[in-house]
C-alpha cells in the first residue's frame, strides 16, 4: 500500500504538543490573520485543520497509552494533564476562531464548496452552545469519566488459582458445563457488585455536572443539549422513541423465539442468564483463532478476499504497530478504533481472548479503520470526522459483508454454520439492548434529580420492555438491577449508543445489497465511506443505496431478510 503522511504547511515538522504555552502562538496567529479573498479564507481553514489534527492526535496517543495500561500512573497523568491543562485553554480559542470564520464576508462563497456547508453548520452549532462557564465543568466531567475505565480495568476474579480479567472469565460462560457457567456468572456479577456504590456515586456526579452544563447553555435538559452538541441535525428524540417502539414490536418477538429455541434445544426446565452464551447444540465454544497474531493474519486474509485495498489497510497498521489486541490485567475494558488525524493510520485496541465475539470485534474495528483510510484524502480534518451513525455503518456492515469468507476462520462446515447463526442471532439480540440503553439515557437526563432507587426502578421497567420473557432471573435481582453499569458509554460517551441500532439496520441493508450484487454492493459501501462528513447522514446512506429509516415497516423487512438468511444456513 502506497501511503504517505502529508507534510505540515502551518506548524513546524518537528513540533510536538508539550503544554498550552507551546500551542498558544499558533491559535493567536490564526486569530490575527486577515481575509482579503475567499482564497484566504480557504487557506485559513486548511491551517486550522492542520492544527486541529496535530492536537487531536496528541490527545489520542495519550488516551491510547493510558487505556493500554491503566496501572501506569505516568500515562494517566499525561492524559489528565491534557484534559486539565491544555483542553480548557483550547475551548475559548476554538469559539473565537469559529466566530471569526462565521463573520467573514467570504463565507457564503466558501459554503458552496462540497463539505464546507456541513462543516459550517457544525461551527454555527458550536457557537450556539459554547459557554465559558462550562469549560471547567467539561474538564471535571472528562476527568471523572476516566475513572470508570480505571475502576473497570481493575476488576478480575479468581478461578482455579488463577486471576482472570472479566473478559477472560466471560469466555467460560460458553462452556458446556452448566455448573461451571453458573459459578463464573456469579463470580463476575458479584465482582461487579463490589464496586456498585463507587459506580453509582460516580454516575450520580456525572449526571449532576452534565445537567449543569446543559442549563448553562440554555437547554431544558442534557439530552436536548447533547442532540445539538452531537450535531443530530437529521433526526430528533421522537425518532429515537419511534425506534424504541419499532424494536419492541418487530424485534423483541424474534428475541423471544431465539430464547425459546435455546431453552428447548438445551433441554432445560428454566433458562438462566448463564445459559445464554453456550452453543445450543451442546458443543464447546467456537475458537476461531489462537492468539492476537493469528486473529490479525486471518482478518487480513478475509479483507483481501473482499478487496486487496481493505487487507492492505490492516497490513499497514501491523507494520506501524497500531494494534493492541490481547486481554490482560490492567488494560481498560472494551475495544475501539481510534482515528489518528495527522498520521491517517488509526489504532485498534481490544481485549481478545479466543472467542467468536473477539473475531467479530476485529472485523468491526477493522471496518472503522478502513473508513479512516478511505477518508484520508479528504481536504480538511472536519471532513474526516463523520457522525457515529455513519462511522458505525462502516464497522457493522463489515461484520456482515465478510460472512462469505468466514471459512478462513473455520475449517469445517459445521463450525462455520454455527458461527454465522450465532452472529445473525446476535443482530436480533443487539437491537433490543441498544433500545434499552438509549431509552434509559433519555429517562436519566429527563429526570436528573432521581435517586439511586428511582434509577434502579426505571432501569428494570425499561429492560422489561426489551427482554425476552423466557429467561428466569429469580434470585439474581441484585445482578439485574446493576447490569447497566457494565455499559461504558453511559459513563464515558453519553447518548452515543442509538447509533449502533441505526447503523445495524443500515448494515443489514448494505449486506442485502451485497448478497444481491457483491461487486456493486461493495462499491456503493466504499463510495459512501469515502464521503466522510461532506454530506448529511441520509445522503451518505443514499450513496450506499440504503435508507436512513427507523420505521416499523423498514425494520420488519430487514428482520425478515435476516431470518431468511438464517434459514438458508
Amino acid at each position: 500500500m502506497e501511503f504517505e503522511i502529508k507534510e505540515r504547511q502551518f506548524l513546524p515538522q518537528d513540533f510536538k504538543v508539550k503544554d498550552w504555552e507551546t500551542l498558544k502562538p499558533y491559535f493567536e496567529k490564526l486569530l490575527s490573520e486577515e481575509f482579503n479573498s475567499a482564497g484566504d479564507l480557504k487557506n485559513w481553514f486548511a491551517k486550522l485543520s492542520e492544527l486541529e489534527a496535530v492536537v487531536s492526535e496528541d490527545m489520542a496517543w495519550r488516551y491510547i497509552k493510558m487505556t493500554c495500561d491503566t496501572t501506569d500512573e505516568q500515562l494517566a497523568e499525561s492524559f489528565e494533564d491534557f484534559v486539565r491543562n491544555i483542553q480548557p485553554h483550547i475551548a475559548p480559542y476554538s469559539d473565537k476562531l469559529n466566530r471569526k470564520a462565521l463573520a467573514s464576508p467570504y463565507l457564503a462563497s466558501i459554503k458552496e464548496k462540497e463539505g464546507y456547508d456541513i462543516m459550517i453548520r457544525e461551527m454555527e452549532k458550536d457557537v450556539k452552545i459554547f459557554r465559558e462557564e462550562n469549560i471547567p465543568l467539561e474538564t471535571e466531567i472528562a476527568s471523572l469519566s476516566q475513572r470508570y475505565g480505571s475502576i473497570s480495568g481493575a476488576m478480575d476474579i479468581e478461578h482455579e488459582g488463577k486471576e482472570l480479567t472479566l473478559q477472560q472469565a466471560a469466555v467460560k460462560l460458553q462452556s458446556t458445563d452448566r455448573q461451571l457457567r453458573e459459578e463464573i456468572y456469579r463470580k463476575i456479577s458479584s465482582r461487579r457488585l463490589e464496586d456498585k456504590k463507587k459506580l453509582d456515586d460516580l454516575f450520580t456526579e456525572l449526571v449532576k455536572l452534565r445537567t449543569k452544563v446543559a442549563k448553562n447553555a440554555g437547554f431544558d435538559n442534557y439530552r436536548d443539549y447533547m442532540f445539538t452538541s452531537m450535531g443530530r441535525f437529521d433526526y430528533s428524540p421522537q425518532d429515537c422513541f419511534d425506534f424504541h417502539e419499532s424494536v419492541k414490536t418487530e424485534v423483541v418477538p424474534l428475541e423471544n423465539e431465539i430464547a425459546k429455541e435455546r431453552k428447548e434445544k438445551l433441554g432445560l426446565n428454566t433458562l438462566r442468564p448463564w445459559d445464554k452464551a453456550v452453543d445450543i447444540s451442546g458443543k464447546e465454544a467456537l475458537a476461531p483463532f489462537e492468539g492476537a497474531e493469528d486473529l490479525t493474519n486471518k482478518t487480513i486474509k478475509v479483507f483481501n478476499k473482499l478487496d486487496p485495498f481493505l487487507g492492505s489497510c490492516l497490513s499497514k497498521m501491523v507494520e506501524m504497530k497500531h494494534l493492541d489486541l490481547d486481554s490482560r490485567k490492567g488494560k481498560s475494558p472494551g475495544g475501539y478504533n481510534y482515528p489518528l488525524s495527522e498520521t491517517g493510520v488509526p489504532f485498534i485496541f481490544m481485549n481478545a481472548t479466543s472467542t467468536l465475539r473477539d473475531m467479530v470485534t476485529l472485523l468491526h474495528e477493522g471496518g472503522h479503520a478502513v473508513h479512516s483510510f478511505l477518508m484520508n484524502d479528504l481536504e480538511l480534518n472536519d471532513f474526516k470526522n463523520p457522525p457515529s451513525e455513519v462511522a458505525e455503518l462502516a464497522s457493522m456492515s463489515m461484520e456482515l459483508i465478510t460472512l462469505d469468507h468466514w471459512d478462513i476462520f473455520f475449517d469445517n462446515e459445521e463450525d462455520l454454520k454455527r458461527a454465522k447463526t450465532e452472529h445473525l442471532q446476535g443482530i436480533i439480540e443487539t437491537l433490543p439492548w441498544v433500545a434499552t440503553i438509549d431509552k434509559f439515557q433519555h429517562w436519566i437526563y429527563e429526570n436528573p434529580k432521581h435517586t439511586v432507587a428511582d434509577r434502579t426502578k426505571a432501569w428494570n421497567d425499561i429492560l422489561e420492555d426489551f427482554s425476552d420473557s423466557i429467561t428466569d432471573w429469580s434470585g439474581l435481582e441484585d445482578f439485574k438491577d446493576n447490569m447497566w453499569q457494565k455499559q461504558l458509554h453511559l459513563y464515558e460517551v453519553p447518548f452515543y449508543y442509538i447509533e449502533y441500532g441505526m447503523a445495524q439496520l443500515g448494515a443489514v441493508a448494505v449486506w442485502k445489497n451485497y448478497k444481491e450484487n457483491p461487486k456493486k454492493g461493495l462499491e456503493s459501501y466504499m463510495k459512501a465511506l469515502k464521503m466522510g462528513y461532506t454530506k448529511s447522514i441520509p445522503e451518505v446512506y443514499a450513496a450506499a443505496d440504503i435508507k436512513f429509516d427507523f420505521s416499523k415497516k423498514n425494520i420488519s423487512e430487514l428482520m425478515l431478510f435476516v431470518k431468511q438468511e438464517m434459514n438458508r444456513l
